[in-house]
């Protein structure tokens, strides 16, 4: 299953955002407080628990300079995936979304597939709000 997040323009340059997508504590500042619960991390891996009780736990997977970066499933998420987060310079602005694709079988894709697309709008959302304070 492969999905794509709105795209955001961040009023910073992609050096600065990199820096802090690449610390996974910081991803607690782009989830939705209400939905997340028992967030842990560490500065390469997090791990949390959505509505509904499942744990999803996303581990550092490397980068492409300050275009790409790379986030893969831990052990505790209920199915394989990666994330891409894509950055592009557009002058005085960043321009970013983020790509997951999964291994989601039929059923599953009916059950996560709006709620994910919601949780991935939502982070690029809070992104652009945090480089815009």
């Amino acid at each position: 299953m492969i999905i794509d997040s709105n795209k955001a323009s961040v009023t910073a340059n992609q050096e600065e955002i990199c820096t802090f997508l690449k610390d996974a504590n910081n991803l607690i500042q782009l989830l939705p407080k209400d939905n997340i619960t028992d967030f842990t991390s560490t500065n390469d891996m997090c791990s949390f628990k959505v509505q509904g009780g499942i744990t999803i736990s996303l581990i550092q997977d490397g980068q492409e300079g300050n275009d790409k970066l790379f986030l893969k499933s831990g052990e505790k998420s209920p199915f394989p995936f990666r994330l891409t987060i894509h950055l592009t310079q557009k002058e005085s602005e960043t321009e970013g979304y983020i790509h997951f694709d999964g291994e989601v079988n039929m059923f599953l894709k009916m059950m996560v597939e709006k709620p994910l697309t919601n949780l991935f709008n939502y982070m690029t959302n809070k992104l652009k709000e945090h480089f815009t304070k």
